[in-house]
């Protein structure tokens, strides 16, 4: 159980992070630099915070109890932001309905702020009627949330669209290219698998720790290459307004 402050910081930053989120669009078409970078830099930050949300939410209402609630939940989670932006390749739309991921961060925002509160021993109080704990009321209006999201992220990936169903994700997305199979993001599952496989040949805590450092490494890795070929292809800084001038561009202007 984590102390009250640290729920009411989880609120905050997720209410700032929610609306720098919805604000950054609208900065960047007022300035007129809108670009694929600067959505790949929204859907990667997002890609990240979605781990720290879902994770943050369950231990919010003591879901770390039902330690399989808890992997479900989170599991879940990420599969909605894969399914998210698998529907906006096939379809080449990013969809967001009525109820969506600003309501759902709202609603996980309250739960923090009910954590604090009251305390998250609130959540194990049972329902007389129905003999559950509160907190499964919780999980259960988020999962009426995700089945409604997935029924229609489905309806548009397997009613077809311009992209190939299932190949790819956020920035295959903008390129409309595909994954490669062999990535060395499968470098840190494969070695907690092996250790598995060999019953814990070495502990289970140091090989966490290094499959943390290695996935890590590799995401700044690839985030780092991705962003500085975005930008020199489109011809603009990463943390400017200001653009490049394309070359064909220097040379008209020097003839």
């Amino acid at each position: 159980q984590a102390p009250f402050w640290a729920y009411i910081l989880g609120a905050l930053g997720l209410f700032i992070y929610q609306s720098l989120d919805a604000i950054d669009g609208k900065q960047a078409r007022r300035t007129n630099s809108s670009s694929p970078l600067g959505e790949l830099f929204d859907h990667g930050c997002d890609s990240i915070s979605t781990v720290f949300v879902v994770l943050g939410s369950c231990i919010a209402i003591r879901l770390g109890t039902n330690p399989d609630w808890l992997f479900f939940c989170c599991f879940v989670g990420l599969f909605m932001f894969y399914s998210a932006h698998w529907q906006t390749y096939v379809s080449g739309i990013l969809r967001f309905g009525k109820v969506d991921v600003t309501e759902a961060q709202i609603a996980i925002t309250v739960l923090l702020l009910i954590s604090a509160y009251g305390g998250t021993a609130i959540w194990d109080y049972k329902v007389p009627l129905v003999g559950l704990e509160l907190k499964f009321f919780a999980v259960f209006g988020i999962l009426c949330g995700i089945a409604l999201s997935f029924f229609n992220y489905f309806r548009v990936i397997f009613g077809g669209g311009v992209g190939k169903n299932g190949s790819t994700i956020a920035v295959a997305q903008m390129t409309k290219s595909e994954i490669c199979l062999q990535d060395t993001a499968f470098i840190g599952p494969g070695l907690l698998f092996l250790d598995q496989y060999f019953n814990s040949f070495i502990d289970e805590y140091i090989v966490l720790w290094i499959a943390l450092f290695i996935s890590l490494f590799d995401m700044l890795r690839y985030a780092t290459g991705v962003c500085l070929q975005i930008a020199a292809h489109l011809h603009i800084h990463v943390f400017r307004i200001s653009s490049h001038q394309a070359p064909e561009q220097v040379q008209n202007h020097n003839d």
